[in-house]
């Protein structure tokens, strides 16, 4: 078999980055992920075609190879049969990911998405620049009722001693994903729960022996507050003691009510607006990136292990697209906007409705809140993404590979985060301002 230098080269990667693999199933595995790159597909017959020729080995016997990556250990031929436990892959995974990070800041959402009548996958994923990398993920059979509570547990614990002491990682859900239990869970792991409630919640501010509604603290667009508390505190099994940060930012049509172990001083509200990449990131593994909703795969446990390739790909696509991406804007600096914003090319929500549900600017509404005393606002919110940093990576990769060069080995450049702003109070009894709703969402 005949290999070209940047699959070589690639294999080694895989290979390094999961020590616990034997070297036959970290050689798939690269093939696989480095195949699906070249064909920007995960079909196992779409990423085989475009191996043949790379390879100089027949189709049926590098389609046999790929299949049994996934298949359980009776599907196998031969005597020395493994199953692939791809728990075992999450902890390296987001470790490999840790590589070459330049900030000591992470975030991460945890979010469910489906696959038609077929599956429902529960998924935590590190999200970058308008899109998300999995790196922790349970398939369960779609319309087959399953308690989520032990599956999340297990996902979140996988990461136990992984982030460096010091780090701050943020972990983002909505509304639907809300629950003690869980808070309590990202706190024990030393990260920190960002994890949005409805507005029918109520909150009692330290200091008070008065239970509000929510909404009280931002009666109107253009309101934040935050302050630390009890929240839910009419039912001891509900009660949590935490910091509420509430915003109404001008251009959204409700305000966001978000629960934090962190301190007033410490958390920026705006920070959530981050937790919609992994809406992005579901695009990519369906119809905006490697297809996968065109599977024909039945059996949860199979892609499980197919995803375990979907989230190699990713990771590396992503991380040239990045660089390339910061490359291009660098010295980016635009003067406040007035008007309607230019349209932004990184990933949003991917079904009708989801941008209203999660609180995402409409469009037609200014980029930024108002308020803000810069004069000049930092590229991280202004540039115009005509190519979304997936596709700047696909460019870079397919590039390399036409003229055999050696394979990029970048870092990765997380966006700033918005920087903390200090919250401004309203007098609780002034009425909210009602907002229409937009008929173009």
């Amino acid at each position: 078999m005949t290999r070209h230098q940047p699959l070589n080269q690639w294999i080694g990667q895989v290979a390094t980055a999961f020590p616990q693999l034997s070297r036959p199933q970290a050689t798939v595995l690269a093939l696989y992920s480095f195949g699906m790159i070249l064909a920007q597909r995960c079909g196992l017959n779409s990423v085989v075609t475009v191996l043949v020729p790379l390879l100089g080995v027949g189709f049926h016997t590098i389609r046999s190879r790929l299949q049994e990556f996934y298949q359980p250990a009776a599907a196998k031929s031969g005597r020395h049969r493994n199953q692939l436990d791809v728990t075992t892959c999450f902890a390296p995974l987001l470790a490999w990911i840790l590589q070459g990070w330049r900030s000591t800041r992470l975030a991460v959402a945890l979010d469910a998405t489906s696959l038609g009548d077929r599956f429902t996958v529960l998924s935590i994923s590190v999200v970058y620049r308008g899109h998300a990398i999995p790196v922790a993920w349970k398939v369960l059979r779609a319309n087959v009722p399953h308690p989520w509570k032990p599956e999340w547990i297990a996902l979140l614990r996988a990461f136990a001693g992984v982030v460096p002491p010091g780090w701050t990682v943020l972990v983002m859900t909505d509304r639907a994903l809300y629950a003690r239990w869980l808070y309590q869970e990202i706190v024990a792991l030393g990260w920190h729960p960002v994890m949005r409630i409805t507005h029918l919640s109520k909150f009692r501010k330290r200091g008070s022996n008065q239970s509000v509604p929510v909404t009280k603290w931002v009666p109107r667009v253009g309101c934040r507050w935050q302050g630390r508390g009890v929240a839910f505190p009419k039912k001891p099994q509900r009660r949590l003691e935490c910091t509420l940060m509430a915003c109404w930012e001008a251009g959204y049509e409700e305000p966001w009510f978000l629960v934090t172990d962190l301190d007033p001083d410490q958390a920026e509200g705006l920070w959530y607006g981050m937790r919609s990449w992994i809406e992005g990131g579901f695009q990519l593994l369906k119809r905006g990136g490697w297809q996968w909703q065109a599977t024909r795969m039945t059996d949860p446990d199979r892609v499980e292990r197919l995803w375990l390739v979907l989230a190699v790909a990713t990771r590396y696509v992503l991380a040239v697209g990045g660089e390339a991406d910061e490359a291009e804007f660098a010295d980016a600096t635009v003067p406040e906007p007035s008007g309607r914003p230019a349209p932004s090319a990184t990933a949003g929500p991917s079904k009708p409705g989801a941008s209203r549900r999660a609180g995402v600017r409409r469009r037609g509404a200014p980029e930024q809140p108002t308020g803000l005393r810069q004069p000049r606002r930092r590229r991280t919110g202004t540039k115009q993404r005509l190519v979304s940093v997936f596709r700047q990576g696909l460019a870079v990769l397919l590039s390399v590979v036409i003229a055999g060069h050696a394979l990029p080995q970048p870092s990765w450049r997380p966006e700033a985060w918005l920087e903390i702003r200090s919250a401004r109070e309203v007098p609780p009894q002034q009425p909210p301002t009602p907002v229409p709703k937009n008929p173009s969402l």
